[in-house]
Parts: structure tokens; sequence; C-alpha cells
């Protein structure tokens, strides 16, 4: 009983953080799947004795309202208590606004808060927008594919989206509030015509041309053989001509054959002719045998080398960031956000499913077990899509552990899912950047579910504002701030006004990265890799916000200023 009462405690206060965050509130299938989302587990029905959701909501009339309408779905939201007040407060006054509105309000306040000297490129601050949520890429991309066919009604896109990719295109766990916030999300790629059967979605002009020629079936390409997409090295040519070499070894046979038998005929002793007979009997004999080649690796699969990190981020400069994985707020991954970044991890995606989607070029990549071990960076496919990784621990004869260098999660994959890295994809650096947030601890010590899911909520899929603090052994401590609200919200004010941190105006080294920061370990800094021409150096993505050298202006840290 003390264990269900417990159970029941920290429940209220995961259902109530989720519950706030909703601003709509959530039907109870959405807050199941919200659960299951955040803490990776279903809600714990069977062992509080409950049947339902429903059910287990009405025994909590502190934290829940129920909501029922006619002829509607029942609505749940968040009673606050005394302390989540605020935060309830503050996404009440959250507006839903467009894009452009977004950005010129927050480009105003954010620099009115933050001042500066000059900025680079004041126009491009306007990515800083926090006020739509982000697709993520692979799903961005999933879409792409599923209308590079043919366009499609948007009332069919559920059915397509499901029967294509095996599973149901649920937008609001993205943050969406509607498919028309989504549409708007991706107007770069995909456009919307209204005709007389309704709305229909389909590519970009220039976008479903370069899908097109993409997209060859694997059977072609077993006929035919693959362009490359990269000019091809010396090494490449001699390559491909030492394969054909191989492939009429009946020729050269015949050719060293005659040779021998030419000189056999210039003698007439007949020990002279037993002598060479013995000397070169192996060679002959090999000449007439064939044995199976000894598989090649690749010249251009990558062996021994490493990606590189973005280039740093100067301090107190302000980007948009995306957070891409948490596993608490002293220890996530983050995308810088800004339409080059994006592109360039799209197109490298689009690329590599195009190479190694081809049979041939698949095969010629398969890893043998000896280059199966942990440190090999390389590449493996999930869902049809390829993603750069790092190998980090073998698991079995089957499996191994892999960490994705530009999403920063680890996961464990299938052995025959992997295939080596070809060199032209060193060219861009990992993507994802390891972080902490700036000046908060917990007040445990460790970092409570509850803070988790808090801070999983205050990110969720939500382009957000970074203000730089510094880098401490590769980990960027940066503050973030939701500025989609009336008042800017800071998360490490939130964490603090909860009970769940303390705020000590100076970084303490992450203690969930000292114990293991697989970007440390398998990302070189940048400008370390070695060869200049593999790198990319140029990072158009930052804004100053004061010079380098000046330490006059003061952070302060109410959740008004920084």
């Amino acid at each position: 009983a003390s264990k269900q009462a417990q159970l029941m405690e920290v429940l209220k206060k995961e259902v109530r953080a989720m519950l706030i965050a909703a601003k709509a509130g959530l039907t109870p299938e959405q807050l199941e799947e919200q659960y299951m989302a955040m803490v990776c587990k279903p809600l714990p029905l069977r062992d509080l004795g409950f049947q339902s959701t429903l059910e287990l909501v009405t025994q909590m009339p502190e934290v829940v309202r129920i909501c029922s309408f006619k002829n509607g779905p029942v609505i749940l939201k968040a009673i606050a208590d005394d302390s989540t007040k605020g935060i309830a407060k503050l996404v009440a006054n959250q507006k839903v606004k467009t894009r452009s509105k977004a950005s010129k309000k927050t480009g105003t306040k954010v620099m009115a808060t933050f001042p500066t000297k000059s900025f680079r490129n004041p126009q491009s601050f306007q990515a800083l927008s926090a006020g739509t949520p982000i697709l993520p890429a692979t799903v961005k991309a999933e879409l792409q594919e599923l209308l590079s066919s043919s366009p499609l009604l948007l009332a069919d896109l559920n059915k397509a989206f499901l029967r294509r990719f095996g599973r149901a295109f649920q937008y609001r766990q993205y943050g969406f509030s509607s498919m028309s916030e989504v549409l708007r999300s991706v107007s770069d790629s995909i456009v919307v015509e209204q005709t007389k059967a309704g709305s229909v979605l389909g590519l970009r002009k220039y976008l479903a041309s370069k899908i097109e020629r993409e997209a060859v079936p694997q059977g072609e390409a077993e006929e035919e053989a693959m362009p490359p997409l990269e000019p091809i090295c010396e090494t490449e040519s001699f390559y491909h001509a030492a394969l054909q070499m191989d492939s009429e070894p009946g020729q050269t046979q015949a050719v060293d054959l005659g040779d021998h038998l030419k000189q056999v005929s210039g003698w007439t002793n007949d020990l002279q002719i037993f002598h060479f007979i013995f000397q070169r009997g192996a060679t002959l004999f090999t000449s007439f045998v064939s044995f199976p080649p000894t598989p090649e690796v690749p010249p251009d699969a990558v062996q021994d080398r490493s990606l590189c990190s973005l280039p740093p981020l100067k301090r107190r400069c302000l980007v948009g960031v995306i957070v891409e994985f948490i596993v608490s707020p002293s220890q996530f991954y983050i995308h810088i956000s800004s339409t080059e970044a994006s592109y360039k991890l799209q197109d490298l995606m689009f690329e590599m499913r195009h190479v190694y989607s081809h049979k041939v070029a698949s095969d010629k990549y398969i890893m043998p077990e000896s280059a199966v071990r942990p440190g090999q960076l390389c590449c493996v496919m999930v869902s049809k899509w390829w993603y750069r990784v790092i190998i980090h621990r073998v698991i079995n004869e089957q499996e191994v552990e892999v960490f994705y260098a530009d999403y920063g999660h680890l996961q464990i994959v299938q052995k025959s899912w992997l295939r080596f890295l070809k060199w032209h994809y060193l060219k861009l650096p990992a993507q994802a950047i390891p972080c902490s947030l700036a000046w908060v601890k917990p007040v445990e010590g460790r970092w409570s579910s509850a803070a988790i899911l808090l801070f999983k909520h205050l990110c969720h899929f939500k382009e957000l504002v970074g203000i730089v603090d510094e880098y401490v052994d590769g980990v960027l401590y940066l503050f973030l701030c939701d500025t989609s609200t009336k008042e800017d919200v800071y998360f490490h004010s939130v964490l603090r006004d909860m009970g769940y941190a303390d705020v000590c105006g100076e970084n303490i080294p992450s203690q969930e990265f000292e114990e293991l920061n697989l970007s440390a370990l398998y990302v070189q800094p940048s400008g370390e890799q070695g060869d200049g021409e593999v790198m990319e150096s140029d990072l158009h993505l930052q804004q100053e916000s004061r010079d380098a050298d000046s330490e006059t202006a003061t952070l302060k840290l109410d959740g008004a200023e920084l």
C-alpha cells in the first residue's frame, strides 16, 4: 500500500506537469501517448488497480479537471497548485501566431533584453523564432518521399502515411495543434492547392525533380552502373581497373600459359624441361584453378577517421536551437536551427539513401566482421533511411550499439544493417552538440524524474533561443529561452521555481557527461580532423551579442533578463 501511495504521488506530479504544458488540454488517449513518449513506459494503471486512464484521473481531483462536451471528446486539464501557478499562467498567455509575426516579436524582445553593440546580420535573427513547432528532419523527409511519386489529397494523408511507413502520422506529438500548422512549417518544400476534390498536397517543383532523379528502383540499379556522386580519385579508378582484370581470368591465363609454352618449346634437353615443370608447377596449377577472391575494402571507405565537431559558438551569442535528445537538464543534445544547417543534413540523408539503396553499391560497402569494432565510423539503415553512426560496443554476434553523431542518442541495431561510410560523407561536421543548462544544479544531487519530464515538456519539438555561456570539457553550457509567450520563459528559472533546481551562478561540470560523453569520445574538435578539405569551418549560424573582450554586462537570473 505504501508503494502504491508513493507511486501515485509521483504520478500526480508527472500528470500535472504534462497537462500544464498543454494549453488546450489533452484527451485520455493523448495523455497516454504523451506519458509513453516522455517516460518511455505506459501509465502504471494495473500497478495502481485501475482499468482505464479516465478511471485513474478521476482519483486525482486536486490535479485534473475533467471537461466533457456534448458530442465531443473528454478533455483533461491541469489544476495548478501553489508551486505551478506561475507556469500555468505563462502557458495560458501563450499565443498561437504565424511565423513572421513570431519572428518579429522574438527579435525585438530578445535584443532589447540582451543589448548588443552590433550584429553582423540582424535580418537573419528572424531564424530564432520560437512561435512554431518544428517537424523532425526525418519525418519531414518521409512526407517528401510520400509525395515524390504523385500529389495526394489531404484527406488521404493519414491512410497513405500508415500504409507507407507502418505507423500513423501523429503530428500532435511534435507540438502541433493542427494539420494546417504542420503544413505551414513545411511550406518551403510542400505546397497545398485547392481543387474541387479538396486540398491536394504536392512537392514544390525543384524538390520533386530532385527526388525523382534519386528514386531509382533496386532492380534497375543492378542492370546499369551507378554514376559517381563525386570525382573519382586515381586510387578508385585503379581499383575499378583491377576489378575488370579479375573479371577476365581466362584471357590473362592464356597469355601467361602461351609464354610458358614458348619458353619450353625452345629447349631440347628433357632434363631442362623437367626442372622447369617442377619449379613452375605451383604457378601453372594456380593459373588453371580459380580460388574465391578475398573481400576487398573499397578505397573510398572510411576506416580510421573521425567526424569533426561544429566550430564553437562565441560566448553570449544568441542562436536558434532545437533540442534533439534529452537525458536530463545536464545532458542533452541540440541542433542549430537554421535553414542552411537543416538543408545540409537533409541533403546528406537523401544522398546516402540514393547511394546505399542500390544493391550493387550497398553490397560493395558491407563491413566484414573485422571492421565491426568500437570506435568505427560507419552508417546504418533504420526505416529505409541511412544515418552516420559510430559503433560504441558489440553486444553479440548479431547486434551492436551505435551512437548517432548527428542526433546524440544510442541505439542497438543489427550488424547486417551497417555499411562502410563513403569518404565523401565525412565533409559535414557532426550536427549534434552536447549541452548542459547553464548555472543550475539539481537540488537532490541527481535530477528527479519529474524535473526531467518538465524539462522535456519545455523543450518539446520547439524552436528555442539559446544564449551561449561557455564550453567546459567540450560541453556547451547555455541558457534556453522560449519566446513564444507574452513573457520570455527561461528554463533555469522554471526549474528553480518548481523546486527542482538551484541557481548557482556558475557551471557545475555535468555528472552525466563526466560518466559518459560520447561526442568527446568519438568526435574530434573542430580544426583537428587533419585534412582541411573534409572540413566545413564556415558556420553562418551565430549572432554576436557583444564584443568578446567586453565583460561589463551582468546576467540577472530572475527570469526577466539575462
